[in-house]
């Protein structure tokens, strides 16, 4: 709990740090990563580039800041940065160093507006964010009976597959034969690749897309192709133009807070474009455990070859007892007996009574279809998300 003597000077300050809180993190990132340049292996540094990692830093503790006296807001934030944390392998001590840099940074970027009792208040906030972060992680950790640092396994491509005119899907095995850990459908794995023109490793977090309880994961990667204001994604590219069969990838632990609930409830599943990874992942878990509970499945993509997995899906909608499948193409429905053209719509489909809904797709196309549940009458704590990339989505919490 925040001291009293703290608190006065932390709600005086939030608007300051909410005005100037992206150049605070910024400087911290150039900062730390000058200290520490082994660090820049554990992070994007293609978020790096565009700022997100420092807009989601600085929307982190301004959340944290604002809402701790409020767990059911922020624990989920918190939950869900604790399996990123898991996922990368992060361990304690580097909080540690995270903080000896942030609170430098508050003080370089605000000069004298920083006075000696408001740095030890915004230092008392990080610590009590940290520490409650690493007793989240400790416990996930537990959990998945790995170590905090531990060495990540070594896997072998046992397959490779053209899933759609952007996306490839990779088959892991384990090189020793060991058994791998579970997961619950809707995880996804930490994918650790060295990237030389760089001079770095760059790890990336990639949605599990098969079922559970085989003996191998499989990943389903989107390339993520050059726009005018980025870069084609490093490890997207190079698992698309250089890994092959035969080849070795090193994989964190399944992690991720955005799993299938283990009920009987009616359940949707919403995506848009490569956010149906996941949904793959469920569905055919549904389909081989669970046949008899309702489904609503609703895609959208662009055009037909931007279709993941699209003879899987059917094929799953097809063995489940009580499923409805909708589909939209945004650019060539024409063409597809089975599409309704342009964006999706859920105002023209019969929503599940007392379901879960699972979101998950680009942010807006999040944004659009939980504002369309909520008009409609679901509760928000029916609505579960995920979002690729840093999380964007705090202002829907």
């Amino acid at each position: 709990m925040l001291s009293t003597t703290a608190r006065p000077l932390i709600e005086a300050t939030v608007p300051v740090l909410l005005a100037n809180g992206e150049a605070i993190t910024r400087h911290f990132y150039a900062r730390m990563f000058s200290h520490n340049p082994d660090l820049k292996n554990l992070f994007n540094m293609g978020n790096q580039a565009s700022g997100n990692q420092a807009q989601a830093l600085a929307g982190a503790v301004y959340a944290f800041a604002k809402h701790m006296d409020k767990p059911e807001i922020i624990g989920p934030v918190l939950d869900r940065i604790a399996h990123k944390h898991v996922s990368l392998g992060i361990t304690p001590a580097q909080y540690t160093i995270v903080g000896r840099h942030l609170m430098a940074s508050l003080g370089e970027v605000l000069g004298a507006a920083i006075t000696p009792e408001i740095a030890a208040a915004w230092d008392e906030v990080y610590w009590l964010m940290a520490t409650e972060l690493v007793a989240r992680e400790a416990r996930l950790y537990q959990e998945r009976d790995w170590q905090a640092g531990q060495a990540w396994p070594v896997m072998d491509v046992a397959h490779k597959e053209v899933t759609s005119a952007d996306t490839v899907a990779l088959t892991l095995k384990p090189r020793d034969g060991a058994a791998l850990p579970d997961f619950v459908p809707g995880q996804y794995l930490s994918v650790a690749l060295p990237i030389p023109e760089a001079g770095l490793t760059q790890v990336r977090q990639y949605s599990l897309s098969d079922a559970p309880g085989k003996d191998a994961w499989r990943i389903t990667v989107k390339h993520v192709a050059e726009g005018d204001t980025a870069p084609a994604g490093a490890v997207s590219s190079r698992i698309h133009r250089s890994i092959e069969v035969g080849d070795q990838i090193r994989v964190g632990p399944p992690s991720g807070d955005f799993c299938l609930q283990g009920d009987t409830r009616p359940i949707a599943l919403i995506s848009a474009g490569v956010g149906i990874t996941p949904m793959v992942s469920m569905l055919r878990h549904l389909a081989a455990t669970q046949a008899e509970r309702p489904v609503l499945f609703a895609y959208a993509t662009a055009t037909a070859d931007r279709y993941p997995h699209r003879d899987e899906v059917e094929a799953c909608v097809d063995a489940l007892e009580d499923a409805r499948y909708h589909l939209w193409l945004e650019d060539d429905a024409g063409s597809d007996p089975q599409a309704l053209p342009g964006r999706m719509n859920l105002d023209t489909v019969e929503l599940p009574a007392d379901g879960d809904f699972y979101l998950c797709g680009p942010l807006p196309f999040m944004q659009e279809q939980r504002r369309k549940l909520l008009d409609q009458g679901v509760a928000r704590d029916r609505i579960h998300y995920e979002v690729f990339g840093p999380d964007l989505f705090a202002e829907l919490q």
